[in-house]
């Protein structure tokens, strides 16, 4: 699913409610039949959630930072694993250095190799593609395109063409 709208629409506040991060006034939010606040362990453990922020720690190398949030997701992991994620969105030479001195690409791609590490189903995504250069964005949407294929679903803010393929794709229009 697509995630349209201006910025200030409520499309990032709209990612979070889906999380869990906010809580709705009106109204919940289910997932397999029951609703998430009643079900959080179970909902958690079926999602990533990759923020307009990255989430990541700057005085932690790229390869810790992924670790570690492998970790918070229960997922054990080693280096290679991390390594192999690193690689396939193109910054493994980047995987000893601290987060501080990349650039918003480098950045960006080391917090969506958490998609490579992941085996949640449904996938929430707040602008992903935002400063990828053009390959980055090839990469991206075919590890998309891959999760879906397999039966996963994403929900993606964007304000970019993207091609992904999928048996089915709405689109919600937001407002400010």
């Amino acid at each position: 699913m697509y995630v349209l709208g201006e910025n200030g629409s409520g499309k990032s506040s709209l990612l979070r409610l889906l999380c869990g991060l906010l809580t709705p006034e009106d109204g919940e939010v289910f997932w397999d039949g029951k609703s998430i606040k009643n079900d959080a362990e179970n909902y958690q453990s079926n999602l990533t959630y990759i923020g307009h922020l990255n989430g990541l720690k700057d005085d932690l190398t790229a390869l810790e930072n992924l670790q570690f949030s492998a970790r918070l997701a229960a997922n054990v992991v080693n280096d290679a694993v991390v390594l192999s994620a690193l690689t396939a969105i193109g910054v493994a030479r980047c995987a000893n250095l601290p987060v501080g001195v990349l650039s918003q690409g480098q950045k960006r791609r080391v917090a969506l190799a958490r998609l490579w590490l992941s085996s949640s189903q449904l996938w929430i995504l707040d602008e992903p593609f935002a400063a990828l250069d053009t390959a980055s964005v090839a990469i991206l949407v075919e590890q998309l395109n891959q999760h879906m294929a397999k039966g996963g679903m994403a929900i993606i803010t964007t304000h970019q063409d993207v091609d992904i393929q999928a048996q089915s794709i709405q689109n919600l229009r937001l407002s400010a």
